[in-house]
């Protein structure tokens, strides 16, 4: 009995010592969000970058965590903003991640809830007048290109069109059949085209979309893409095509 009485004296004296060394977490919870936008083209421009699912992303690091902190990622939606309400309040690094975009500097800032950082983006090229002309099943693309920095592209490497039946329409959001298995690769794969050495006809590029399907609307899109790190894109505005049943 005496024995019972001890064995049960230390197992209560064990869970109290267990119970007095579990610290209570004070840490606040998520409670701090970022919003933004990505504009084209100048500090007055109010004209959102037009991207898809995917092309490239916010990237935070949160500097009074760690000063090696791990970077965590917040996808640019295709509107060309980005937001995450589910971060710790701190002093974070902000940068761009991938795009076809001349660099832009990191951004050092305190973000708390409601905070707000917008980004002014210059794309490598410019898809100007663009056009989707359909005769019968068969879709013609066409755009003008145009470079705001005119040296220090990177490579092309080609011309893509993107389908789709839905308004995200771009790389990784697109009918293969009408959009991978139709790129047109300039000249070749192996052979990409410098920008300094194309003419200005090469300048106005064009791809052929065959076998659409009868009575579906799609949206379409052209890209162009660049021999960069990523391998991104820059694209054209997204257009509705009412392809007739008859």
């Amino acid at each position: 009995m005496k024995l019972r009485i001890s064995t049960i004296m230390l197992g209560v004296s064990m869970l109290m010592a267990g119970t007095s060394c579990i610290k209570k977490d004070n840490f606040p919870g998520p409670n701090a969000s970022l919003t933004g936008s990505l504009f084209l083209d100048g500090s007055s421009s109010k004209t959102t970058v037009q991207t898809s699912t995917g092309n490239f992303n916010i990237r935070l690091e949160e500097l009074s965590y760690s000063a090696t902190p791990a970077p965590q990622d917040i996808p640019i939606k295709n509107d060309g903003t980005y937001e995450n309400d589910k971060l710790f309040a701190g002093h974070y690094r902000v940068s761009i991640k991938g795009g076809a975009f001349w660099p832009v500097a990191p951004v050092e800032t305190d973000i708390r809830q409601g905070s707000k950082l917008d980004f002014q983006m210059t794309p490598y090229l410019l898809l100007n007048n663009f056009k989707a002309t359909l005769t019968d099943t068969v879709l013609a693309l066409t755009a003008d290109l145009s470079a705001p920095i005119d040296g220090g592209i990177p490579q092309i490497i080609e011309i893509d069109p993107y389908v789709n039946t839905t308004k995200f329409v771009g790389p990784g959001a697109a009918i293969y059949q009408f959009s991978e298995s139709q790129k047109l690769p300039v000249p070749s794969a192996s052979s990409p085209w410098d920008w300094s050495t194309l003419t200005p006809a090469q300048k106005s590029i064009g791809v052929t979309v065959t076998g659409l399907i009868r009575g579906r609307t799609f949206f379409v899109r052209l890209g162009v893409k660049f021999n960069n790190d990523d391998k991104s894109s820059n694209l054209s505005e997204v257009i509705q095509v009412d392809v007739p049943k008859q």
